[in-house]
């Protein structure tokens, strides 16, 4: 049997070369792809818990100013575990039923969070980062006590 000329060979040592080549144009997108879902998924908890942890607050308050009060150091407990801009966090509260008063006793209070996520490695110039973002919403009810707003 004849054994091949390695000199002859065109072949010889494409595959390692062909190998390399190819796992990292499949290996980079993949890692990228795996950053960026993380990061989305991280801030949609975050968002998520801030909504539901707010309303929660909202519902147990005796009163707007304790209402408030809570709000805030939720807001800024959920922004630093979580790790998201806090100057593109919005939040949104309206009642069910509408009333003038929100919240008000008896009502249902809807919280909703909304933040966006800029994807990673995106270079902020010409304003690129904000455009390469995801955004991100959470909502979140609670029923307010028939009794909220009454002096204790």
């Amino acid at each position: 049997m004849r054994r091949p000329n390695p000199s002859t060979d065109s072949e010889s040592g494409a595959a390692v070369l062909e190998f390399i080549l190819v796992g990292l144009v499949l290996l980079v997108p993949l890692v990228y792809l795996v950053i960026t879902l993380g990061s989305i998924q991280g801030q949609s908890l975050g968002a998520e818990a801030g909504a539901r942890h707010i309303a929660r607050a909202i519902a147990l308050s005796s009163d707007s100013d304790e209402a408030r009060d809570r709000t805030d150091r939720i807001l800024a407990a959920v922004v630093e575990e979580y790790g998201i801009d806090d100057s593109a966090v919005e939040i949104a509260l309206h009642c069910r039923p509408a009333s003038a008063d929100c919240p008000s006793a008896g009502a249902t209070v809807v919280v909703t969070v909304r933040t966006s996520v800029s994807l990673p490695l995106v270079p902020p110039v010409l304003g690129l980062d904000r455009i390469a973002s995801v955004p991100v919403e959470a909502s979140s009810a609670q029923k307010v006590s028939r009794f909220w707003g009454v002096g204790s």
